[in-house]
């Protein structure tokens, strides 16, 4: 036997998203993405319009709403502690912390995979 015989077949493709529909993982992404955006409204319009049809959309819209519920609280005792200079730094660093997340966020959802903030007040069940 010949070595170019004993290659094995090319394993099929498996889809990275697993059994997540392509149209749930977009709006489970926009709830992520329009949320640097837009604060909470964008995920929560997507996730009352979408919540009963997509459970996957139902999951992630809560979590990203939940997170900026979390960060709109965090922004508000960030402005509030600049008058004793705290906010000077507190601010900038809750606006990062906000892009980054809601970016892995984004990609994470877009893969299909349920993504969890690291820290959220679970308002929103």
């Amino acid at each position: 036997m010949s070595d170019e015989n004993m290659t094995p077949p090319p394993a099929p493709e498996s889809s990275p998203a697993g059994d997540v529909p392509k149209d749930a993982r977009t709006m489970a992404m926009l709830c992520h993405l329009l949320a640097i955006f837009t604060g909470f409204l964008g995920p929560l319009i997507i996730w009352l319009i979408k919540k009963d049809e997509m459970p996957f959309v139902n999951d992630q819209g809560k979590e990203a709403l939940n997170f900026q519920i979390t960060m709109f609280l965090a922004y508000i005792v960030s402005w509030l502690s600049i008058f004793v200079f705290i906010g000077c730094v507190l601010f900038p660093a809750v606006v990062i912390l906000n892009l980054v997340f809601c970016i892995i966020a984004t990609m994470k959802a877009n893969e299909g995979v349920a993504y969890r903030y690291p820290f959220a007040l679970r308002l929103v069940k």
